[in-house]
């Protein structure tokens, strides 16, 4: 009898914002492909229910880090190299939103979402990359993902006053694409932009009623954790080791369409 060796076996990931919503989606399907997974939240309870939901599927490690400070950037990159020789992909997930009136805006919000929306995707990245390099092979080289959003790719609605967090976003495509020329060929670096999903960050526009959102939507309802999760293995996978600086809708055709 043949035995199935999964995709992903011998691999190690990083997902930050791990915890909960997109990253918890990313990390299921990471583990039940195979590899061993380091999540990362400012939150312990978070990642404490998150290790007890996901360990049956396989190796998740949880590490509590703020990665909006050189602090918390550091303390997950020790945390790793400490038990991890290589790291074959990162994906840099942690996000912060902040939402009010223009007229009401205030300074810190962008403070917060810049801080680690964006530099905390550059300061991870920098941290990690002695570990990236070590497992990346010229037929397979190491990878960064980044979560980008369709608020990046065009203008959210009238009415979503999240100024701080589009720019955010918008900014995070543009660096993956300047990493992508930087680390050529060593590391690969792509986005994902999703679309709906459900999460915290999503609750308020979801509290209208999915199937109304739904309507709104092409294909006609919210992502999947399954759509997230094929997206993730995809891009950790041999099948996309000649895909560097892309970044990817996965949002049910609404930036196809808007």
């Amino acid at each position: 009898m043949s035995t199935h060796t999964p995709l992903l076996a011998d691999k190690v990931a990083v997902v930050t914002g791990g915890g909960r919503g997109i990253g918890k989606m990313i990390t299921r399907g990471l583990l039940e492909a195979g590899a061993t997974v380091y999540i990362s939240s400012r939150k312990e309870a978070d990642l404490k229910s998150a290790v007890e939901e996901l360990s049956p599927l396989g190796d998740v490690h949880a590490v509590s880090a703020d990665l909006s400070t050189a602090h918390g950037v550091e303390t997950l990159t020790s945390y790793i190299a400490e038990r991890e020789s290589r790291v074959h992909a990162l994906f840099n997930n942690a996000g912060a939103n902040w939402g009010a009136p223009l007229e009401e805006f205030p300074d810190s919000a962008w403070d917060r979402v810049l801080s680690l929306n964006v530099k905390g995707v550059f300061a991870l990245t920098q941290a990690l990359l002695p570990l990236l390099k070590a497992a990346s092979t010229p037929d397979d080289p190491a990878r960064v993902v980044n979560t980008g959003s369709i608020d990046g790719l065009r203008a959210p609605a009238p009415g979503f006053d999240n100024f701080s967090y589009s720019a955010s976003k918008a900014a995070v495509h543009m660096l993956t694409q300047q990493l992508a020329g930087t680390l050529a060929p060593d590391v690969l670096v792509n986005a994902i932009a999703p679309g709906l999903f459900e999460s915290k960050m999503t609750a308020g526009i979801l509290s209208l009623g999915a199937e109304a959102v739904a309507g709104q939507i092409p294909l006609k309802r919210i992502g999947r954790p399954e759509d997230m999760a094929g997206i993730a293995v995809f891009l950790m996978s041999p099948a996309s080791s000649y895909i560097t600086g892309a970044v990817i809708p996965v949002d049910g055709g609404i930036n196809a369409t808007r």
